[in-house]
């Protein structure tokens, strides 16, 4: 949309023109039967018709390209692209000739001119030629504002604008979810939508974690040595659907072990996009930082770090505990073992762990048997903090498939 100034007679006349890819033709084939009044009348003309592929007329697409007739749309992330041009149609040289181009937002105005120093003069029938680019990271109105300044032979200034507003779209819808593991492993599950009217060519995504996360992408499945992706080798996003994509993170070695440090984490990274559209023009998109709730632990954390998939029925097995300290205070700790109607504990309750600092934590080996098959959940553990006389106890902790041996001779 342009919009001028009060009208006034200029030796100067400034044409801005937005540069894009052109798009193919399309045509209305027309068509019928040979036994019809026309005839072959139809498909001579459009045999005729140099838009027209050889072989093929009755094709919608053809073999010429179309330049665009509209500003159209310009969705965030693109870049936007604009041809200026100040052309002297009077009889007069006009002598420093300066033109700014600047780009309005809702929250900040950028200067997009290519030099600021003005050309010493203009000839008849002469122009200045600039080309403007800008990646678009706002959404909502935008106005191009264009000034040109210059002066005739006689020393007179002048100086007029246009104005040109057009709205920047939203190109893909992006919802996520966290899944806090029983480790500290997090899950992401990024949901990708794409809300403009064509379709997308999805180059990349990928997250970029935070300073205290690996990241380990799970969008492939491997097939020999190779890894192929889950979308298929062309990796196209049609008008309005929706795409998931999954991602593991894991705690850097130097911060696994700070149980408060990791705790406290809500800020876990970005996710980065990059897509092409129909004639390959490239858009990006980056999110802010994602964040998450932070999982609560409460004072003290027990986790399992080893334990079997599959034990048999009324035979000891071996588990390993981690206790970790998330309070901030030192603990003393006591262990309890608590035996229920499937689950029973070998060796002494009420051992004596001794003195947790804040932060740390501890392996610990148990011995467990079940009396009862299939699924039973590992419970039954208590652990007291003797300083402050407080209690914590422990159910469902993990579950453990419990088979029989037994033989039937029949």
């Amino acid at each position: 949309m342009e919009v001028n100034q009060a009208k006034q007679e200029h030796l100067l006349a400034l044409k801005v023109m937005r540069l894009t890819k052109p798009t193919l033709f399309t045509n209305l084939p027309v068509t019928c039967e040979d036994r019809d009044l026309p005839g072959d009348l139809f498909g001579q003309l459009m045999r005729e018709d140099p838009s027209t592929i050889k072989g093929a007329e009755t094709l919608t697409l053809g073999e010429m390209l179309t330049l665009p007739q509209n500003f159209g749309n310009i969705f965030l992330g693109e870049t936007f692209s604009s041809y200026i041009s100040v052309h002297n149609d009077g009889n007069q040289i006009v002598k420093d000739i300066l033109v700014k181009a600047d780009l309005q937002t809702s929250s900040q105005r950028l200067n997009l001119s290519a030099s600021n120093s003005a050309v010493a003069e203009l000839k008849p029938e002469c122009c200045i030629d600039d080309v403007i680019h800008h990646e678009v990271k706002e959404i909502g109105t935008h106005i191009l504002v264009c000034a040109v300044s210059y002066s005739t032979q006689h020393g007179e200034k002048l100086y007029f604008r246009k104005f040109f507003k057009f709205q920047v779209l939203k190109p893909l819808d992006v919802k996520t979810k966290f899944y806090n593991a029983e480790t500290d492993e997090v899950f992401l599950e990024a949901q990708i939508q794409n809300i403009t009217t064509s379709p997308m060519f999805m180059e990349k995504v990928s997250l970029e974690p935070s300073m205290m996360y690996n990241v380990t992408e799970l969008n492939a499945v491997k097939s020999g040595e190779e890894e192929e992706s889950t979308f298929g080798k062309m990796s196209y996003l049609q008008p309005m659907d929706t795409r998931q994509y999954l991602y593991c993170l894991k705690p850097k070695p130097e911060y696994a072990e700070k149980a408060g440090v990791i705790k406290g984490v809500t800020v876990i990274g970005k996710l980065d996009i990059v897509w092409k559209t129909n004639l390959g023009e490239r858009g990006r998109l980056q999110t802010s930082q994602l964040q998450r709730m932070a999982p609560g632990y409460g004072d003290i954390r027990l986790s399992l770090e080893v334990i079997p998939d599959t034990v048999n029925l009324e035979e000891p097995f071996e588990i390993i505990c981690k206790i970790t300290n998330c309070s901030e205070r030192t603990m003393d700790l006591v262990l309890e073992m608590c035996n229920t109607r499937s689950i029973h504990w070998c060796g002494v309750s009420g051992r004596q762990l001794g003195k947790l600092s804040p932060a740390a934590s501890l392996s610990l080996p148990l011995t467990v048997f079940s009396s009862v098959q299939g699924l039973q959940s590992i419970s039954g553990l208590r652990l007291t903090d003797t300083f402050l006389k407080r209690t914590y106890e422990y159910d469902d902790i993990a579950q453990v498939c419990v088979i029989s041996t037994e033989v039937e001779i029949s």
